[in-house]
């Protein structure tokens, strides 16, 4: 269970790394104070008029916001006490989740590649 755990806690913090790019490269402000994370999420969902359209749809924020939870528990809790129900449900969503978030941040990187824009 522990692998599992740590494997989803490497899914959100790849995501959370490239929107973190993104954040800072195309939008040029990254949300700071407590709740960053958090914001960092709805700025991804939320498109900036003249900047960008959405990276990520609002469904795909809200799931993904439960891997970020997911995230800190696994980051501040110790591993006995990781729980399989806590952990089959997200499991179970991944690969569907997985295939939106392939297909949103391909359909930003086409958005990229018509402005001119390289963010790597």
């Amino acid at each position: 269970m522990d692998s599992v755990a740590l494997n989803l806690h490497s899914f959100y913090t790849a995501l959370e790394r490239v929107f973190e790019l993104i954040a800072t490269t195309i939008d040029q402000e990254k949300p700071q104070g407590e709740n960053w994370h958090q914001e960092l999420l709805r700025q991804m969902a939320v498109e900036i008029e003249f900047v960008r359209p959405v990276v990520i749809s609002k469904d795909t924020r809200n799931s993904l916001d439960e891997y970020r939870g997911f995230r800190h528990i696994v980051r501040n809790v110790y591993s006995f006490n990781l729980s399989a129900v806590r952990i089959e449900p997200l499991v179970k969503k991944l690969p569907n989740l997985f295939n939106n978030i392939k297909n949103e941040l391909e359909d930003f990187l086409n958005f990229l590649e018509m402005q001119g824009k390289d963010i790597r």
